[in-house]
Protein backbone atom coordinates (compact mmCIF):
# COMPACT_ATOMS: atom_id res chain seq x y z
CA UNK A 1 0.00 0.00 0.00
CA UNK A 2 1.47 3.24 -1.00
CA UNK A 3 2.10 6.19 1.54
CA UNK A 4 -1.07 8.30 0.06
CA UNK A 5 -3.75 5.14 0.15
CA UNK A 6 -2.22 4.19 3.45
CA UNK A 7 -2.95 8.15 4.59
CA UNK A 8 -6.35 7.64 3.02
CA UNK A 9 -7.46 4.75 4.79
CA UNK A 10 -6.21 5.62 7.94
CA UNK A 11 -9.10 8.94 7.43
CA UNK A 12 -11.94 7.03 6.33
CA UNK A 13 -10.52 4.06 9.30
CA UNK A 14 -11.36 6.80 11.93
CA UNK A 15 -14.84 7.02 11.34
CA UNK A 16 -15.61 3.56 10.64
CA UNK A 17 -16.76 0.89 13.61
CA UNK A 18 -14.09 -1.77 14.37
CA UNK A 19 -17.23 -4.63 13.61
CA UNK A 20 -17.17 -3.45 9.79
CA UNK A 21 -13.58 -3.74 9.82
CA UNK A 22 -13.29 -8.40 8.78
CA UNK A 23 -11.80 -10.08 11.61
CA UNK A 24 -12.26 -7.77 14.08
CA UNK A 25 -15.71 -6.70 16.11
CA UNK A 26 -15.35 -4.71 19.01
CA UNK A 27 -17.99 -2.01 18.75
CA UNK A 28 -17.25 -1.23 22.62
CA UNK A 29 -13.70 -0.37 21.92
CA UNK A 30 -14.69 1.87 18.68
CA UNK A 31 -17.29 3.61 20.64
CA UNK A 32 -15.14 4.25 23.88
CA UNK A 33 -11.33 5.10 22.62
CA UNK A 34 -11.23 4.61 18.74
CA UNK A 35 -14.14 6.47 17.30
CA UNK A 36 -14.22 9.72 15.96
CA UNK A 37 -15.54 11.98 19.08
CA UNK A 38 -17.80 13.86 16.05
CA UNK A 39 -19.25 10.29 14.76
CA UNK A 40 -20.08 9.82 18.34
CA UNK A 41 -21.73 12.70 19.25
CA UNK A 42 -23.53 12.23 15.68
CA UNK A 43 -25.12 8.79 17.18
CA UNK A 44 -25.74 10.27 20.20
CA UNK A 45 -27.75 13.29 18.84
CA UNK A 46 -29.40 10.46 16.41
CA UNK A 47 -30.83 8.37 19.23
CA UNK A 48 -31.85 11.38 21.27
CA UNK A 49 -34.05 12.23 17.96
CA UNK A 50 -35.21 8.60 17.18
CA UNK A 51 -36.06 8.56 21.04
CA UNK A 52 -38.06 11.76 20.73
CA UNK A 53 -39.55 10.80 17.64
CA UNK A 54 -40.58 7.46 18.59
CA UNK A 55 -42.17 8.45 22.34
CA UNK A 56 -43.94 11.72 20.48
CA UNK A 57 -45.49 8.90 17.87
CA UNK A 58 -47.19 7.37 20.52
CA UNK A 59 -48.60 10.44 21.93
CA UNK A 60 -49.66 12.57 19.17
CA UNK A 61 -52.46 13.83 19.99
CA UNK A 62 -51.33 15.42 23.06
CA UNK A 63 -48.46 16.97 21.57
CA UNK A 64 -50.11 20.13 20.43
CA UNK A 65 -52.25 20.33 23.89
CA UNK A 66 -48.76 20.12 25.75
CA UNK A 67 -47.14 22.93 23.49
CA UNK A 68 -50.50 24.95 23.45
CA UNK A 69 -51.98 24.37 27.21
CA UNK A 70 -49.01 23.95 29.31
CA UNK A 71 -45.41 25.80 30.12
CA UNK A 72 -43.67 22.43 30.82
CA UNK A 73 -42.15 22.33 26.96
CA UNK A 74 -40.75 25.93 27.64
CA UNK A 75 -39.35 25.36 31.21
CA UNK A 76 -37.37 22.62 29.94
CA UNK A 77 -36.38 24.65 27.12
CA UNK A 78 -35.22 27.59 29.20
CA UNK A 79 -33.50 25.02 31.91
CA UNK A 80 -31.64 23.50 28.49
CA UNK A 81 -30.52 26.86 27.61
CA UNK A 82 -28.93 27.63 30.77
CA UNK A 83 -27.62 24.71 31.02
CA UNK A 84 -25.42 24.91 27.63
CA UNK A 85 -24.08 28.59 28.78
CA UNK A 86 -23.08 27.19 32.39
CA UNK A 87 -21.35 24.24 30.45
CA UNK A 88 -19.43 26.02 28.14
CA UNK A 89 -18.10 28.63 30.71
CA UNK A 90 -17.00 25.41 33.08
CA UNK A 91 -15.55 23.40 30.14
CA UNK A 92 -13.76 26.99 29.27
CA UNK A 93 -12.40 27.50 33.00
CA UNK A 94 -10.96 23.98 32.77
CA UNK A 95 -9.62 24.20 29.74
CA UNK A 96 -8.33 27.66 30.67
CA UNK A 97 -6.18 25.32 33.82
CA UNK A 98 -5.00 22.76 31.89
CA UNK A 99 -3.78 24.72 29.57
CA UNK A 100 -2.26 27.43 31.74
CA UNK A 101 0.48 24.06 32.32
CA UNK A 102 1.79 25.42 28.93
CA UNK A 103 2.27 29.30 30.38
CA UNK A 104 5.69 28.85 32.27
CA UNK A 105 8.69 31.08 33.02
CA UNK A 106 11.65 30.56 30.44
CA UNK A 107 13.56 28.63 33.51
CA UNK A 108 10.89 25.91 33.36
CA UNK A 109 10.45 25.50 29.78
CA UNK A 110 14.14 25.32 29.49
CA UNK A 111 14.11 22.46 32.34
CA UNK A 112 11.42 20.73 29.89
CA UNK A 113 13.70 20.55 26.73
CA UNK A 114 16.17 19.55 28.77
CA UNK A 115 14.16 16.68 30.20
CA UNK A 116 12.77 15.94 26.82
CA UNK A 117 16.43 15.71 25.37
CA UNK A 118 17.67 13.90 28.05
CA UNK A 119 14.69 11.07 27.77
CA UNK A 120 15.59 10.80 24.33
CA UNK A 121 19.70 10.05 24.54
CA UNK A 122 18.50 7.45 26.89
CA UNK A 123 16.04 5.80 25.09
CA UNK A 124 19.04 6.19 22.10
CA UNK A 125 21.63 4.90 24.19
CA UNK A 126 19.30 2.02 25.40
CA UNK A 127 18.40 0.95 21.52
CA UNK A 128 22.30 1.89 20.32
CA UNK A 129 20.56 3.82 17.88
CA UNK A 130 21.35 7.47 17.15
CA UNK A 131 18.10 8.33 16.56
CA UNK A 132 15.00 8.46 19.40
CA UNK A 133 11.11 8.62 18.22
CA UNK A 134 8.98 11.42 18.77
CA UNK A 135 5.81 9.75 18.10
CA UNK A 136 4.21 7.15 20.18
CA UNK A 137 3.71 4.77 17.62
CA UNK A 138 7.40 4.92 16.85
CA UNK A 139 8.42 4.96 20.18
CA UNK A 140 6.17 2.09 21.07
CA UNK A 141 7.61 0.01 18.51
CA UNK A 142 11.43 0.74 19.57
CA UNK A 143 10.63 0.29 23.54
CA UNK A 144 8.85 -3.41 22.16
CA UNK A 145 12.03 -4.49 20.18
CA UNK A 146 14.47 -3.16 23.20
CA UNK A 147 12.33 -5.07 25.91
CA UNK A 148 12.24 -8.06 23.91
CA UNK A 149 16.46 -8.14 23.05
CA UNK A 150 16.98 -7.48 26.77
CA UNK A 151 14.14 -9.89 28.20
CA UNK A 152 15.81 -12.29 26.13
CA UNK A 153 19.48 -12.15 26.77
CA UNK A 154 18.94 -12.15 30.84
CA UNK A 155 16.70 -15.38 30.39
CA UNK A 156 19.58 -16.58 28.16
CA UNK A 157 22.10 -15.72 30.84
CA UNK A 158 20.21 -17.48 33.63
CA UNK A 159 19.80 -20.45 31.45
CA UNK A 160 23.33 -20.97 32.19
CA UNK A 161 22.47 -21.66 35.70
CA UNK A 162 20.09 -24.07 37.93
CA UNK A 163 20.33 -22.16 40.74
CA UNK A 164 16.53 -21.46 42.36
CA UNK A 165 17.81 -17.53 42.10
CA UNK A 166 18.53 -17.50 38.10
CA UNK A 167 15.12 -19.09 37.81
CA UNK A 168 13.27 -16.35 39.37
CA UNK A 169 15.33 -14.58 36.86
CA UNK A 170 14.46 -16.48 33.80
CA UNK A 171 10.81 -16.20 34.91
CA UNK A 172 10.68 -12.67 35.40
CA UNK A 173 12.66 -12.03 32.09
CA UNK A 174 10.06 -14.20 30.49
CA UNK A 175 7.02 -12.30 31.65
CA UNK A 176 8.09 -9.50 30.41
CA UNK A 177 8.89 -11.20 26.59
CA UNK A 178 5.02 -12.60 27.07
CA UNK A 179 3.75 -9.22 27.61
CA UNK A 180 5.90 -7.41 25.54
CA UNK A 181 4.63 -10.62 22.49
CA UNK A 182 0.82 -9.00 23.36
CA UNK A 183 1.79 -5.67 22.73
CA UNK A 184 3.59 -6.49 19.81
CA UNK A 185 0.35 -8.55 18.25
CA UNK A 186 -1.75 -6.10 19.27
CA UNK A 187 -0.36 -2.88 17.45
CA UNK A 188 0.24 -4.86 13.84
CA UNK A 189 -2.59 -2.28 12.61
CA UNK A 190 -1.14 0.57 14.23
CA UNK A 191 -0.52 4.01 12.60
CA UNK A 192 -3.84 5.12 11.51
CA UNK A 193 -3.98 7.78 13.94
CA UNK A 194 -1.40 9.89 15.68
CA UNK A 195 -2.64 8.74 19.07
CA UNK A 196 -3.27 4.68 18.31
CA UNK A 197 -0.04 3.85 20.37
CA UNK A 198 -1.87 4.86 23.36
CA UNK A 199 -4.65 2.83 23.04
CA UNK A 200 -2.89 0.09 22.73
CA UNK A 201 -0.16 0.73 25.07
CA UNK A 202 -2.90 0.87 28.17
CA UNK A 203 -3.01 -2.43 28.66
CA UNK A 204 0.75 -3.03 29.59
CA UNK A 205 0.80 -3.10 32.90
CA UNK A 206 4.94 -2.12 33.98
CA UNK A 207 3.98 -1.33 37.32
CA UNK A 208 3.91 -5.25 38.25
CA UNK A 209 7.44 -5.73 36.14
CA UNK A 210 9.10 -2.90 38.31
CA UNK A 211 7.90 -4.19 41.34
CA UNK A 212 9.40 -7.30 40.85
CA UNK A 213 12.46 -5.90 39.92
CA UNK A 214 13.00 -4.00 42.87
CA UNK A 215 12.25 -7.39 45.02
CA UNK A 216 15.02 -9.43 42.44
CA UNK A 217 17.63 -6.94 43.36
CA UNK A 218 16.74 -6.62 47.36
CA UNK A 219 16.54 -10.66 47.54
CA UNK A 220 19.33 -11.90 50.03
CA UNK A 221 20.18 -14.65 47.42
CA UNK A 222 20.36 -12.02 44.67
CA UNK A 223 24.00 -12.87 43.23
CA UNK A 224 24.49 -11.26 39.98
CA UNK A 225 27.35 -11.59 37.87
CA UNK A 226 29.07 -8.51 36.63
CA UNK A 227 27.37 -9.33 32.99
CA UNK A 228 24.25 -10.26 34.66
CA UNK A 229 23.99 -7.21 36.66
CA UNK A 230 24.62 -4.80 33.75
CA UNK A 231 21.92 -6.77 31.39
CA UNK A 232 18.86 -7.14 33.88
CA UNK A 233 19.75 -3.43 35.00
CA UNK A 234 19.34 -2.53 31.27
CA UNK A 235 16.25 -4.45 31.09
CA UNK A 236 14.97 -2.87 34.22
CA UNK A 237 15.70 0.39 32.87
CA UNK A 238 14.13 -0.79 29.38
CA UNK A 239 10.62 -1.34 31.45
CA UNK A 240 11.27 2.15 32.97
CA UNK A 241 11.73 4.45 30.01
CA UNK A 242 8.37 2.54 28.34
CA UNK A 243 6.36 3.55 31.63
CA UNK A 244 7.91 7.19 31.30
CA UNK A 245 7.28 7.36 27.93
CA UNK A 246 3.81 6.30 27.75
CA UNK A 247 2.78 8.46 30.88
CA UNK A 248 4.16 11.54 28.98
CA UNK A 249 2.29 10.62 26.09
CA UNK A 250 -0.54 10.27 28.32
CA UNK A 251 -0.54 13.49 29.58
CA UNK A 252 0.06 14.69 25.97
CA UNK A 253 -3.31 13.28 25.16
CA UNK A 254 -5.12 14.85 27.74
CA UNK A 255 -3.94 18.93 27.30
CA UNK A 256 -4.86 18.02 23.30
CA UNK A 257 -8.16 16.10 24.31
CA UNK A 258 -9.80 18.96 26.29
CA UNK A 259 -8.30 21.42 23.73
CA UNK A 260 -10.41 19.62 21.26
CA UNK A 261 -13.30 19.61 23.04
CA UNK A 262 -13.36 23.12 23.96
CA UNK A 263 -12.95 24.33 20.57
CA UNK A 264 -16.01 21.81 19.35
CA UNK A 265 -18.14 22.88 22.02
CA UNK A 266 -18.06 26.53 20.88
CA UNK A 267 -18.91 25.84 18.04
CA UNK A 268 -21.76 23.32 18.76
CA UNK A 269 -23.02 25.93 21.34
CA UNK A 270 -23.65 29.05 19.69
CA UNK A 271 -26.10 27.38 17.11
CA UNK A 272 -27.44 25.40 20.06
CA UNK A 273 -28.70 28.93 21.86
CA UNK A 274 -29.60 30.36 18.72
CA UNK A 275 -32.03 27.48 17.93
CA UNK A 276 -33.55 26.88 21.12
CA UNK A 277 -34.17 30.40 22.17
CA UNK A 278 -35.98 30.74 19.10
CA UNK A 279 -38.16 28.01 19.43
CA UNK A 280 -38.99 29.08 22.80
CA UNK A 281 -39.90 32.50 21.28
CA UNK A 282 -41.94 30.44 19.04
CA UNK A 283 -43.81 28.32 21.24
CA UNK A 284 -44.70 31.43 23.32
CA UNK A 285 -46.03 33.08 19.99
CA UNK A 286 -47.96 29.63 19.21
CA UNK A 287 -46.06 29.80 15.69
CA UNK A 288 -45.37 26.37 14.58
CA UNK A 289 -43.81 24.67 11.25
CA UNK A 290 -46.38 23.50 8.99
CA UNK A 291 -44.49 20.90 6.55
CA UNK A 292 -44.56 17.30 6.84
CA UNK A 293 -40.96 15.71 7.15
CA UNK A 294 -41.06 11.69 5.84
CA UNK A 295 -44.87 11.70 6.20
CA UNK A 296 -44.25 12.48 10.32
CA UNK A 297 -46.71 15.30 12.00
CA UNK A 298 -44.35 18.95 11.64
CA UNK A 299 -45.48 19.56 15.42
CA UNK A 300 -43.82 15.98 16.17
CA UNK A 301 -40.42 16.92 14.01
CA UNK A 302 -40.08 20.05 15.53
CA UNK A 303 -40.36 18.87 18.81
CA UNK A 304 -37.47 16.02 17.99
CA UNK A 305 -35.39 18.39 16.07
CA UNK A 306 -35.49 21.02 18.50
CA UNK A 307 -34.40 18.46 21.83
CA UNK A 308 -31.73 17.40 19.61
CA UNK A 309 -30.30 20.56 19.21
CA UNK A 310 -30.42 21.69 22.93
CA UNK A 311 -28.60 17.76 23.84
CA UNK A 312 -25.97 18.51 21.23
CA UNK A 313 -23.44 20.46 23.38
CA UNK A 314 -24.05 17.59 26.20
CA UNK A 315 -23.51 15.06 23.56
CA UNK A 316 -20.34 16.44 22.48
CA UNK A 317 -19.33 16.58 26.47
CA UNK A 318 -20.31 12.77 27.24
CA UNK A 319 -18.64 11.48 23.59
CA UNK A 320 -15.31 13.25 24.80
CA UNK A 321 -15.55 12.55 28.36
CA UNK A 322 -16.29 9.00 27.92
CA UNK A 323 -12.87 8.38 26.08
CA UNK A 324 -10.80 10.34 28.83
CA UNK A 325 -12.66 8.71 31.60
CA UNK A 326 -11.70 5.30 29.94
CA UNK A 327 -8.03 6.41 29.52
CA UNK A 328 -8.14 7.55 33.21
CA UNK A 329 -9.74 4.12 34.39
CA UNK A 330 -7.24 2.16 32.14
CA UNK A 331 -3.90 3.59 33.14
CA UNK A 332 -4.83 4.38 37.09
CA UNK A 333 -3.54 0.79 37.85
CA UNK A 334 -0.04 0.89 36.13
CA UNK A 335 2.68 2.49 37.78
CA UNK A 336 5.10 1.24 40.69
CA UNK A 337 1.72 2.05 43.19
CA UNK A 338 -1.05 -0.48 42.18
CA UNK A 339 -4.89 1.14 42.75
CA UNK A 340 -7.22 -1.38 43.07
Amino acid sequence: MSSSSATLWGRVREYVPEELIPDRYSPTRWLLLEGSRLLVTGALLLMVFLTVLTVGSMWTFRMQQLLTETSAVQTLLNTLLGGVILLVSIVASISAIVLSYDITSLNDQEERIAAAMEFRQDVGRLSESRHSPTDPGSFLRLMIEVMRDRSEAVASRAHESNSEFDDEIREYAESIRRTVDRLDQSIEDIGRRKFDALWRGLEADYGTHLNRSRELMLAENSQFSERGQDQFEELVRAVELFGIGKEYFKTLYYAREISKLSRTLLLISLPAILVTSSAILAIDAQVFPKFWLFGLPPLLTFVAFVFTVSLAPFAVLTSYMLRVATVAIRTASAGPFQVA
